[in-house]
This record gives structure tokens, C-alpha cells and sequence, in this order.
């Protein structure tokens, strides 16, 4: 082997890096209740306030958020804008293919956001489609995407959206008259409107697969290569989950003991 001369050193891994540091970058894209930015400025979220506790264990003490369109997340860790996404993002076998994901962290399901009333009488996917003239706000990247191409909603009938900002506006000027998402985005969303215009649909039927409803469960992701590092935030996340410190640290969030992960691992739910 060749010998290395005084001053060279060998590129530090992420792990090496955030712990000299003692600073990790996450990626977020504004999604209550996950990832988002309150109104004095300050980065919260149930993913947000899991990262700044389990990378506090691995002796990283300080998380800064890296805002970006959630459909560019993946492409913006794997070009090293960030060290992890930590935006609640759900592990699907599509996105398994270009990062490797923790441990899901809650386990959810669909709702959709409508307006007071619901007077389109929307509680399906396929109540959308039956209906030409009824538009769906989607995020773009976003599993509903799937969802609604799933259910053969026309193309001219979904509103793509950069931002979840951007579909909740839709619904509210009545560009769109539903907006889908996961049940706790969607009770947060109806939350924040203050004036009474839109509402949960309820009941609502949930995508099915293989006769059951499908739920989402949602995960860190990391770079391929980062093994080591998402192996470490993995065994914090075993003994840190369902503890009364996590389920203390996710209330305010809408989340509950109900909505833990449970017998299923981020490889299952890859491969899919």
C-alpha cells in the first residue's frame, strides 16, 4: 500500500463529521406535524424534536433544518445539501431504492382536507374520481401521488403543490377541493384555520391493499453509504421508542401510543 505523507488524512465519514462538529443538517419540507417552522421562527416537529434527542445520544448536540421541496429531498441528501431527512417521510420500496431508512418511528393513516361541509361529498379517492369536475391536491413526491394514480384519477383532476403550504392554500381559495394526506397533517392543517373553511372528511375511506387499509410509517432516511451512522440512530430509536420520554415528547404533536410502529422493520416495509 502506498504510504500517506504528513498532512494527508482520510475523508471523515458523516458520523465523524457531525460528531466533530457537533452539528447534524436535516432535511425538512414544511409538513406539520412533522417538519415545520413555527411562526417566531423556531424548527419543531415530531420528527424534528426525535432527531434533536436521538443525535444528542450519539453525542451530536446541535440540529439546524435544511428547507427544501419535499419531492427534492432525496435528490438534495444524496448530493450532501444535508446529512439526514427528518420530514416524516414514509418508507416506501420506490424511495428504499435511493437511501436507506431507520426505523419507523409511527405508523399512520390517509385522511383527506375539504371544505366546511364537505359539500362534494368527498371521502374516498374514488369519490374523486366519479367526480370530473373535482380537483385533489397533491404534493408532489408525496405517497398520495401514488394513491391517486392507484385509483385512475385523471391527470386533469389532481392540483400538484411544491409544499404542503402551497395544497393546504389550494383548498382554502378553491382551487382544490380536497387535499390529501396523511390523518395527523390533515388535523393539523384544520387546526390552523381559524376561520371554520375547511374540515377533516369524515369518515373516510383509506386506500386498500390486499383488502386491508394501507397505513404509512414513517422513518429517518439516510445516504447508502452512512451504514454505520443510521445503525447507531437505530439502537437509540429501539430503546427510545414507546418510553414515557418519547411519548411526552410527541403529544403536543397529535401523536400517540396508538400511532407507534408495531412487529415491522424498515427492510419489511422496503421491499414491499
Amino acid at each position: 500500500a502506498l504510504s500517506c505523507w504528513a498532512g494527508c488524512s482520510e475523508p471523515k465519514t458523516t458520523l465523524e463529521r457531525i460528531r466533530a462538529e457537533g452539528v447534524v443538517r436535516v432535511g425538512y419540507s414544511n409538513d406539520a406535524p412533522f417538519a415545520y417552522k413555527e411562526a417566531n421562527g423556531q424548527l419543531t416537529g415530531e420528527a424534528i424534536e426525535m432527531a434533536r434527542v436521538l443525535f444528542k445520544k450519539i453525542g451530536v448536540n446541535k440540529v439546524e433544518g435544511v428547507l427544501v421541496k419535499f419531492d427534492d429531498l432525496i435528490t438534495e441528501l444524496n448530493a450532501g445539501k444535508f446529512d439526514v431527512i427528518a420530514a416524516g417521510m414514509f418508507i416506501t420500496p420506490e424511495r428504499a431504492l435511493h437511501v436507506d431508512f431507520g426505523e419507523p418511528t409511527y405508523c399512520l393513516g390517509q385522511a383527506f382536507l375539504v371544505k366546511s361541509g364537505n359539500p362534494k361529498f368527498l371521502h374516498s379517492y374514488d369519490d374523486v374520481r366519479k367526480q370530473t369536475v373535482v380537483k385533489l391536491a397533491i404534493v408532489e413526491g408525496a405517497v398520495q401521488e401514488g394513491y391517486a394514480k392507484a385509483a385512475n384519477i385523471p391527470d386533469g383532476q389532481i392540483v400538484r403543490c411544491n409544499s404542503t403550504d402551497e395544497a393546504f392554500a389550494a383548498v382554502m381559495d378553491g382551487r382544490a377541493d380536497a387535499l390529501a394526506l396523511s390523518s395527523l397533517s390533515v388535523n393539523a392543517l384544520a387546526k390552523m384555520d381559524k376561520k371554520g373553511v375547511v374540515e377533516r372528511a369524515v369518515p373516510f375511506a383509506a386506500p386498500q391493499r390486499k383488502g386491508k387499509s394501507f397505513m404509512n410509517y414513517g422513518a429517518f432516511a439516510f445516504k447508502k453509504k452512512d451504514r454505520e451512522l443510521r445503525q447507531l440512530i437505530n439502537k437509540e430509536i429501539e430503546k427510545f421508542l414507546g418510553s414515557k420520554e418519547h411519548l411526552k415528547l410527541i403529544e403536543p404533536f397529535g401523536f400517540t401510543e396508538s400511532d407507534l410502529p408495531k412487529d415491522v422493520s424498515a427492510a419489511d416495509l422496503s421491499l414491499e
